[in-house]
Parts: structure tokens; C-alpha cells; sequence
């Protein structure tokens, strides 16, 4: 019988003497006098990008001449490839540039971006300003691709988490950053599009070039105040070290032909660490990677591609466990892409006075989904969470899960709710003789839209910010800018899931004689569309109920002091510890 594996750690203190050094920032930098300039280049940033994505279905139809459908389409697009570059921005950003500067090179590609997108409707020929305008569009998704990743691990890299008035500050830091992003979106969508719809294109974009011009400008003045990382390298190299690790370990077992597991212990006596992860039983194939035959045991050295510690095996563990759930909340992204699409076409044909004198732009109530969250995020914090703990015995109240789980629900609401209000739009222009009139007003309030746009503001509380919590909470330590950028796309191939939504529901109702997205929105069948929409986002929460019952959460284990550990000799192999 064998005898009894023994976890070991291999101890490769010699090959890297430095890491023992303590980690030493700048006090000079950093803290509340960088961060401040990076929230102002992030305000500029979302007030470009909802100065231009809040309004870019009404350009498409009303200047480029593109059915509905079409107009859609392309917005779902852009914003689904403007959401998916992140990832790549992030891979650059860790593994080269890093953060610093890849921030500086993405804003200056964005402002180019919208330089050209302004040119592209005043001066440019009228026969050529399409394949420019949409050139300019995908050059400020390059623009976007760089900055969103960074920007916000870049900030909070000011505030030192080993000085304890810095780490309060940090929490602190977090609260202003979202009001930041809030009040730069809600801003550009009342004022930007105001002036795209009463004053010219040319002018709102002039004003959203403008906006990024001063932002770069805010970025290098700060720049001497700024704490720099360097790039810690690939972190999917770490990931596939695993993978190859394991499938050369294929046929060994802990209880037969293994040495003990390698629990890669990098810690130093008297210094205080963070979290080591404790091992969890799924994916145990992977385990095979930490394990150490004949060959490892008899290596100096350890080579990261036959032997990876327990630590590092466990990091693949986190980022397999969220790709499920990434998946299960694309739907949920689908419907609020409706935001920037159908739920401005419909406001277009409503009664939008507001007073004798002044029309409320159609894609100036999406504000209301930012005043609806920082009215709900306070709520939340003092109101629901200390009710939710009373219940729960949960120091948060609900765990990241349940707290998403809520956000998809209320998303199923919000598309029935829209199709109501749908059905009673066109039962109203039916009624009035507007039926074939598509640019009539229908004298129905745009108002009634408000429930929609509010219960999306209240689904983004529950369900996006979850998940900004769960990717950073549940992700490795070194991939935690890979984790913004991971969940920042599930945004951009939500759009995806929803352009071929509606590129299925049009090719199936044509074949029954009748498309349900037609360029006359009172000839469509909207309303169907959006049910279809809540039927598929219920069976997706079904599907998000039984991924999230067999989620586990990160295990860690808390340590402060560490012992020297005793040496075990074996076999020649002298380094590690028991």
C-alpha cells in the first residue's frame, strides 16, 4: 500500500531573490492628488460615449437614410466591438505597455476618433461621409478598447492598500468614480443631444471632441503626480502553464506515482500577506498540475510548464467557475441594449412637449436610468442591505450572486412592461388615424417610457454592479484587469446575442408576410419583439439559477506571521518544506 501523500512546497527563494524585498511606493505620488485627474479623464470619456452612442440610431436613420433594422443592427455592433477590445486593451496593458501608457495612447487615438467623426459630418463631401463616419466609429472602439480596461485599476493604483489612511480613502475613491461616470453620461445625453438635435451634428460632436481634447490635456498635467506599475507580464501564460502542466501529468494520481503537491509557498517569516487559496475540489483534473512525480522531485528548480503550485492552479479554478455565469448574463445585456435603439424610436413618434416652447429629445430620458441609479445605489446601501442582513445573517445583506440574480429578474419586468406601453402606443395611433403616418406625433406622452428607463436604472444596480463586484472579488490578483475587461464585454457581445435576435425574429416573421421591425413603427409588431425578449431572458434565469447553486465562491486563508518550516530531503531534491 502506498504510503500517505505529503503536501510539500518547493521553495525557489534563489532564483528570485527580489521578490523578497519589500514592496516600496512613492508617497509623494499617488493618493487623492493623481487620482482626481484620472476621474476627470473617465467623466470626459463617458460623456464621449453616451454623447454618441445615446443619440447614433437617430443619425443612422434620419441622415444616413437606414431602415430601423438596419440602424439597430449597427448600433448593437459598435457598442458590441467597443465592449469586446477591452480584452485586448487589458493583454497589452499587462503584459507590455502597462497601464500609464496605454491610457495615454488610447485617449489620444479616441480624441483622433471623434475629430474624424466631426469632420465626417460638416466637411467632408456629402458621397463620402458614410465609409468616413463609420471608420471614425471603429477607430474610437480602438480608442475604447485601451482606455476602459485601465482606467479605473490605474486610479485606484494611487491609493497604497499598506497605508491605512490610503486604503479608507481607496473605499471612498470607489463611491466618487461611479458618480463620476453617472453625472459625465447624464450630462452628455441632456446637453450633447440636445444640441445634435436642435443645433447640428457637427456641433455635438465638436463638443464631445472638445470634452476628450481637455481630458488628454487633464491626463499629462497629472503626470508627475502619478504612481506606475510596470507590466507583470501575461497572465494567460500562467493559465496555459496549468493546462500544459496537467495534460503531461495526465495519468497520474495523488495515490498512485505521486511525490505530494506542490504548495508553492512565497511568503517571508514576519511579513504580513494576503489571502492564499485554499484547495477546492471541481475541476480536480487540473490538480494534476501541482502534483510532483519522479521528474519534478529530482529539479533544482522547478519549471512552471511540468509543476505549478497549488496557488496558482487554484487562480484557473476562479476564472473557469465565472466563465458560466459570464455567459448567463449575456441576455440581460441584450435587453438594455434596447436603451440606445427601439426605446428612442419609440419616444421620437410620442408627444415630447414640455411646455409651449420646448421638445424633450427622444434619447434624453436614457438620463433617467442615471438618476434612477444614484437615487437607488443609497437605497441600497441603507435601506435594503440592513434589511437583507436582518434576514439573512449576511454581512452584505445578499451574497454577489442573489444580487444579480435580482437584476435579471427585474430585466424580465422591464420587457413585458415595455411591450404594455408598445401596445398601447400603436392602439393609440390606430385610434387617431396615425397608423400610416410614421412621422406624426402620436398624441400619447413620451412619459410613459419613464417605467421602462427606470426599471433598467434599477436592473444596472442590481445585476451590473454585481457583477463589477464578482469579476473583481472572484478573479486572481493578477488578473484582475483581464476581469474588468471580462466583465466589460459581456456588455459588447450582449449586443451581439441581440443583433441576431433581431436578425432571426426578422427573417421568420417575413416569412409569415409580416416583419415585426419595420421603418413604420406603428406598422410593427415592437411589442411581440419585446415579449420574445422577456420569454427568452425567464429561461435564461432559470439557467442562471442552477450555473449559480454550484458556484463556489473563493476560499482563502488568512495568514499574518509565517514560520521557517522544517527541510525534507528526497531523493536529491533538498528545496522544499513541509
Amino acid at each position: 500500500m502506498d504510503a500517505p501523500v505529503t503536501p510539500v512546497a518547493i521553495d525557489n527563494d534563489h532564483q528570485n531573490p527580489s521578490k523578497h524585498l519589500p514592496s516600496q511606493k512613492n508617497t509623494s505620488k499617488g493618493g487623492w492628488n493623481a487620482a482626481i485627474f484620472v476621474i476627470f479623464v473617465e467623466m470626459a470619456e463617458r460623456f464621449a460615449f453616451y454623447g454618441l452612442a445615446g443619440n447614433l440610431i437617430t443619425y443612422l436613420t434620419n441622415n444616413l437614410g437606414q431602415p430601423v433594422a438596419a440602424a439597430a443592427k449597427n448600433v448593437n455592433t459598435w457598442v458590441g466591438v467597443s465592449a469586446i477590445f477591452p480584452l485586448l486593451g487589458a493583454f497589452v496593458a499587462d503584459s507590455y505597455l502597462g497601464r500609464f501608457k496605454t491610457i495615454l495612447a488610447s485617449s489620444s487615438i479616441y480624441f483622433l476618433g471623434m475629430v474624424l467623426l466631426s469632420l465626417s459630418v460638416s466637411v467632408i463631401p456629402t458621397h463620402s461621409r458614410k465609409p468616413v463616419f463609420f471608420t471614425a466609429l471603429y477607430i474610437l472602439a480602438i480608442g475604447e478598447g485601451g482606455h476602459k480596461p485601465c482606467v479605473q485599476t490605474f486610479a485606484a493604483d494611487q491609493f497604497d492598500e499598506n497605508n491605512p489612511e490610503e486604503k479608507a480613502a481607496k473605499s471612498s475613491f470607489f463611491n466618487w468614480w461611479y458618480l463620476g461616470i453617472v453625472t459625465g453620461a447624464s450630462v452628455a445625453i441632456v446637453v450633447v443631444i440636445y444640441l445634435q438635435d436642435n443645433v447640428s451634428w457637427a456641433a455635438g460632436f465638436g463638443v464631445l471632441a472638445g470634452s476628450l481634447a481637455v481630458a488628454l490635456a487633464l491626463f499629462l498635467i497629472g503626470m508627475k503626480r502619478y504612481r506606475k506599475q510596470r507590466p507583470t507580464g501575461s497572465p494567460f501564460t500562467r493559465v496555459a502553464q496549468v493546462f500544459v502542466a496537467a495534460a503531461r501529468k495526465w495519468r497520474l494520481t495523488e495515490s498512485h506515482g505521486s511525490r505530494g503537491i506542490c504548495c508553492e509557498d512565497d511568503r517571508v517569516p514576519g511579513q504580513t500577506m494576503g489571502p492564499k487559496l485554499v484547495r477546492t475540489n471541481q475541476f480536480r483534473f487540473l490538480d494534476k498540475a501541482m502534483m510532483i512525480d519522479n521528474d519534478n522531485a529530482m529539479r533544482k528548480s522547478r519549471n512552471p510548464w511540468k509543476l505549478c503550485s497549488l496557488n496558482q492552479v487554484e487562480e484557473v479554478k476562479l476564472l473557469l467557475r465565472l466563465i458560466p455565469i459570464w455567459v448567463s448574463c449575456l441576455m440581460f445585456c441584450a435587453v438594455i441594449t434596447q436603451l440606445h435603439t427601439f426605446f428612442t424610436k419609440q419616444g421620437s413618434t410620442m408627444s415630447r412637449s414640455l411646455g409651449p416652447n420646448f421638445q424633450v429629445p427622444p434619447a434624453a430620458l436614457q438620463s433617467l436610468v442615471g438618476l434612477t441609479i444614484l437615487i437607488a445605489v443609497p437605497v441600497y446601501d441603507c435601506v435594503f442591505v440592513p434589511i437583507a442582513r436582518k434576514l439573512t445573517k449576511n454581512p452584505t445583506g445578499i451574497t454577489m450572486l442573489q444580487r444579480i440574480g435580482i437584476g435579471l429578474f427585474v430585466s424580465i419586468l422591464n420587457m413585458v412592461v415595455a411591450g404594455i406601453v408598445e401596445t398601447a402606443r400603436v392602439n393609440t395611433a390606430r385610434k387617431h388615424g396615425l397608423i400610416d403616418t410614421p412621422k406624426a406625433v402620436i398624441p400619447m406622452s413620451i412619459w410613459w417610457l419613464l417605467p421602462q428607463y427606470v426599471l433598467t436604472g434599477i436592473g444596472d444596480v442590481f445585476t451590473i454592479i454585481g457583477l463589477q463586484e464578482l469579476f473583481y472579488d472572484q478573479m486572481p490578483e493578477e488578473m484582475r484587469s483581464i476581469g474588468a475587461a471580462a466583465y466589460i464585454s459581456i456588455v459588447g457581445i450582449g449586443s451581439f446575442v441581440n443583433t441576431g435576435i433581431i436578425s432571426v425574429v426578422q427573417m421568420i416573421s417575413s416569412k409569415h408576410g409580416k416583419e415585426w421591425l419595420r421603418d413604420n413603427l406603428n406598422r410593427s409588431n415592437l411589442n411581440y419583439f419585446y415579449w420574445v425578449l422577456a420569454g427568452l431572458s425567464a429561461i435564461n434565469l432559470c439557467v442562471y439559477m442552477w450555473i449559480s447553486s454550484a458556484f463556489e465562491y473563493k476560499k482563502v486563508e488568512e495568514y499574518n506571521e509565517i514560520s521557517e518550516g522544517k527541510e525534507l530531503e528526497m531523493e536529491g531534491y533538498s528545496d522544499v518544506r513541509v
